[in-house]
């Protein structure tokens, strides 16, 4: 019990808080992201001036690695990017994580859209081999347009352990935890890393309560490498028909006409995979 409590102890949960990602840092604060983003600017200043293991790299290519790497990565998110970048200001000791437009136009972090700075602060994760562990994440799609979804899973994949690779100095051990409610991550994250909660009626003697259940998907690894003594919990296919289909057009009553929704159009619903189906 001690283990385990030691373990969940040493868990990471993320919440990105937009004000806290968007502060300035001093030269002597932490380099390492807090739970709320804090010390993006410092964390990235840090990676970006640090040398190689062997003391091989010079310190302006680590930073121009470090800068266009983050940069290429935020591009996935944006088209209008050129450079990302930290403001060191010597007079008053403060560093500013800056954006530049492909027109030349700097931004400060305080300029910036609450999506843009959660997805740079896991930018910063992915490269901060240091950060090791279990990082939990709550809806990471939030502030994300649909269509960069597949971005933002695409980064959290690559910041867990590269379970093809060894673990080591390039490859740390660490594993990522997210939740959501989103049609779109659900249907896009790995088959085998999906897993249901669901609320389950329980009785124990002369009570009946409530508990959580966790299932996953037949035919993935959970049960396909279980072991004979296990309890397998796969889930029915039905759990996830809210996600995978499209949102039903709904009854409409005499009395009151529903308003015409966006689904509802005729001109879009060909364009909606399943939709069309669903309504002949």
């Amino acid at each position: 019990a001690m283990i385990t409590r030691q373990e969940i102890r040493s868990w990471q949960l993320l919440q990105l808080e937009p004000t806290s990602l968007r502060k300035p840092d001093t030269f002597t604060a932490h380099t390492s992201i807090e739970s709320d983003g804090s010390h993006l600017a410092a964390t990235l200043h840090s990676l970006a001036n640090r040398t190689s293991s062997n003391g091989c790299t010079e310190p302006q290519e680590t930073a121009e690695r470090v800068y266009a790497h983050i940069a290429s990565r935020l591009s996935e998110l944006t088209h209008d990017i050129r450079k990302v970048w930290v403001d060191r200001d010597d007079q008053r000791q403060r560093l500013t994580l800056m954006v530049t437009n492909l027109d030349g136009t700097a931004h400060p972090a305080s300029a910036l859209s609450d999506g843009t700075m959660r997805f740079i602060a896991l930018c910063v994760l992915e490269l901060d081999l240091t950060a090791k562990g279990v990082i939990c994440l709550e809806e990471p799609e939030n502030g994300i347009h649909p269509e960069r979804i597949p971005n933002i899973l695409q980064l959290l994949q690559d910041i867990a352990t590269d379970t093809n690779e060894e673990v080591g100095v390039d490859n740390p051990l660490r594993q990522v935890i997210i939740n959501t409610h989103s049609p779109s991550v659900v249907q896009q994250v790995p088959a085998d890393s999906l897993v249901i909660a669901e609320l389950k009626d329980t009785i124990r003697g002369d009570k009946r309560f409530k508990r959580v259940s966790f299932g996953y998907l037949p035919n993935t690894w959970r049960q396909l490498k279980a072991q004979p003594s296990e309890q397998i919990n796969t889930i029915a296919m039905g759990s996830l028909l809210s996600y995978l289909n499209p949102v039903s057009r709904g009854a409409e009553t005499k009395e009151e006409p529903a308003k015409k929704r966006v689904i509802d159009r005729n001109d879009l619903t060909p364009l909606i995979p399943g939709l069309a189906e669903q309504l002949s």
